[in-house]
Order: structure tokens, then C-alpha cells, then sequence
């Protein structure tokens, strides 16, 4: 099974000039992310969107490598970088022990539960030893589309716990949180925070 959602990312690709101007600032939660990797420590984005997140890693003097499962969203921020951004599908993550860092705010919620556990192992592989993996997710209690026809895994804590657990590391920690996202309605967050032993 593909983690790959066509309608997903036809949404995403229709809408890159509403993601690029409606001038969203960087996630307040990458302060936190950032302290806990080494000063200048290489950082894979997944699902870097219009590139707000990248631009201030970057900025902060990180070797950020941003990419997007949507090729209109990847040059979009890539115009707005000035650094290369790639076309990356969450399943294509081949790398092993090279980022110090993965930073995955607002993408991995569109994975299939059934194949979430290969990607986030897929993700594991590519962390160095005490690499540090940020996601966010929309909580819920079954899988399926919004209102604009875009898939959601929409996980519990419990079960996501269950899913990153089949994996080593030296801590999880679930943050959950009140927020809202494109479709300005009320959303419930899940925070996942994990380190590689």
C-alpha cells in the first residue's frame, strides 16, 4: 500500500498560491525541536510547504534540506529558499544515519494508518544516532477525508504510541493541543516528539 493520496495532492497542488501568500510564520514548536539537535546539524523537512519552517532553520544557520510531496508546492519554496528543494514522497526516504534531524509539521497526517509504521521506520533509518523526529498529526478515531477531500490518518495518542514504538527510541513524547489549520476549523493536535537511541 502507497502512502501517496492523488486527491491530497492535487489539493495541495491547486492551492500553492493560497499557501504561499497568506503569510504563515514558522511553527512556534520548532524552538523546541531546534534546541535539541547540534548547533548547524543537517535537517530533513518532509512536507515543507510554501518553506516558512526551512527559511527560519536556515536562517538560524542549519543545513536544511527541504522537499514536498507536491512538485508545485517543491518549486514554490524553492523560489522562496533560494536552495535547492526536492519532490519527495514519504515512501522514496532511502537515506540511513544522515540528518541529525526530521522535521515533519502537518504532513504525516495524510499517510494510510496501514503504512504510517514503514514510513515512520523508513524515517528512523535515515536519523543518525540521537537524531531527533518531529511530527504533527490531526487527532481522531478513524482514517478518512475532510471537507476538502484531503485523507487523514486522524490517530489517537494510544495507538500512535503503539505505531512509533515498533521502532527504537530512547523517548516518544505526545503533546496534545487545541489549534486549527487551512480550513479554519477547530482541530485537535497531536505533537509527537521522538529520539533515536
Amino acid at each position: 500500500m502507497t502512502a501517496r493520496d492523488d486527491n491530497t495532492i492535487d489539493f495541495y497542488a491547486r492551492e500553492v498560491a493560497a499557501y504561499t501568500t497568506r503569510g504563515e510564520e514558522a511553527s512556534p514548536r520548532l524552538k523546541a525541536f531546534l534546541a535539541i539537535l547540534p548547533a548547524g546539524g543537517r535537517i530533513l523537512e518532509l512536507g515543507c510547504g510554501a518553506g516558512q519552517d526551512s527559511e527560519a532553520m536556515l536562517g538560524l544557520g542549519f543545513d536544511v534540506h527541504p522537499t514536498d510531496g507536491t512538485p508545485e508546492m517543491a518549486r514554490a519554496a524553492q523560489d522562496r529558499l533560494g536552495v535547492a528543494t526536492s519532490t519527495l514522497l514519504f515512501e522514496d526516504i532511502k537515506e540511513q544515519n544522515a540528518y541529525d534531524g526530521i522535521w515533519a509539521n502537518a504532513c504525516l497526517l495524510h499517510v494510510p494508518r496501514a503504512t504510517l509504521p514503514s514510513i515512520i521506520a523508513r524515517i528512523h533509518a535515515a536519523l543518525k544516532d540521537k537524531g531527533v523526529f518531529y511530527a504533527s498529526y490531526k487527532a481522531g478515531t478513524a482514517e478518512g477525508r475532510d471537507d476538502l477531500d484531503r485523507f487523514y490518518n486522524y490517530p489517537s495518542p494510544e495507538w500512535l504510541l503503539e505505531v512509533y514504538q515498533q521502532c527504537s527510541w530512547t523517548s516518544v513524547t505526545i503533546d496534545e493541543a487545541e489549534g486549527g489549520g487551512y480550513d479554519n476549523k477547530p482541530t485537535d493536535w497531536l505533537h509527537v516528539t521522538a529520539v533515536k537511541p
